[in-house]
């Protein structure tokens, strides 16, 4: 490899790491994947490096890759706010950096009708508790309410909420709600996710993952070996050009007349010359 390949590698890690290391993760509020027409919808980047310069965009049925502010929402810092969020606005948000890296994405619908699901906007871990709430516009959300799973009916609910309780990957799949008298609400999927495996340390601390440990081995190493690495290819470098080159060897015996003047020269230097006037 190359010196100047062996350097441009070595940048493209330590970029790679900085993506993987600075990522934004998008929040939605009021936390739900639905929402009525004219709801307020608040989106935010909650950030580990504010200097990445994290927007919003969306893709919908009409346009994609929009930033926020640009025909849709009101940028405020990292966030954006949409006052009165319409069914055309349903579709895909991200947050993404000037760099180009992107956050989780999320999928927000928006019914023009009366009722709507409020699920989890985010993935939910294996074992935790997810509730179901089958609301209406303008009614009190305590009615009694049927529950489907992918098309199949699970279960009907006097309160208008279901629990799910210790979720597994079984549970994933598309849920919608229905009111009678009032209609039912559009489909959204939950996505159930695995617990990060982790072992402990005398029973108190989990360990970092494999791939974290690796990501700060090999950042910890770049930092400090770099310099030296990049001064041994210089020197190396050097070496070859002088060794191959038409400079003269360095261990070559001066002339007998350039050994002469470097005395003369030497001579010179020891003397201190004074001048009276």
């Amino acid at each position: 490899m190359t010196n100047r390949a062996t350097l441009l590698w070595l940048i493209f890690l330590i970029s790679l790491l900085s993506c993987t290391t600075n990522q934004a993760c998008l929040t939605v509020s009021p936390s739900s994947s639905q929402f009525f027409k004219d709801d307020f919808v608040s989106l935010s980047c909650e950030e580990n490096d504010s200097s990445a310069g994290w927007t919003l965009r969306r893709n919908t049925s009409k346009r994609q890759r929009i930033q926020c502010g640009d025909g849709w929402g009101k940028p405020a810092g990292s966030s954006c706010n949409i006052s009165y969020i319409d069914p055309l606005e349903t579709g895909v948000y991200w947050c993404e950096s000037r760099e180009g890296a992107i956050s989780n994405m999320v999928n927000l619908t928006v019914s023009g009708g009366s009722v709507i699901l409020q699920s989890p906007v985010l993935p939910v871990m294996e074992g935790d508790d997810v509730t179901l709430l089958c609301q209406t516009k303008t009614t009190p959300s305590n009615l009694p309410a049927a529950f489907y799973k992918d098309g199949s009916l699970i279960r009907k609910q006097p309160t208008g909420h279901m629990t799910i309780q210790h979720v597994n990957r079984s549970d994933e799949g598309l849920y919608k709600c229905e009111i009678s008298g009032h209609g039912e609400s559009p489909s959204s999927w939950i996505t159930v996710t695995g617990r990060p495996a982790t072992t402990t340390n005398s029973g108190l601390l989990p360990s970092v993952t494999p791939l974290l440990h690796f990501d700060f081995t090999l950042m910890r190493y770049l930092v400090v070996f770099f310099p030296y690495f990049i001064s041994t290819i210089h020197m190396l470098s050097l070496y070859r050009r002088r060794a191959t080159g038409n400079d003269l060897p360095v261990s070559m015996v001066k002339p007998q007349s350039t050994q002469a003047g470097d005395r003369l020269d030497h001579d010179y230097d020891d003397v201190t010359i004074e001048h009276h006037f």
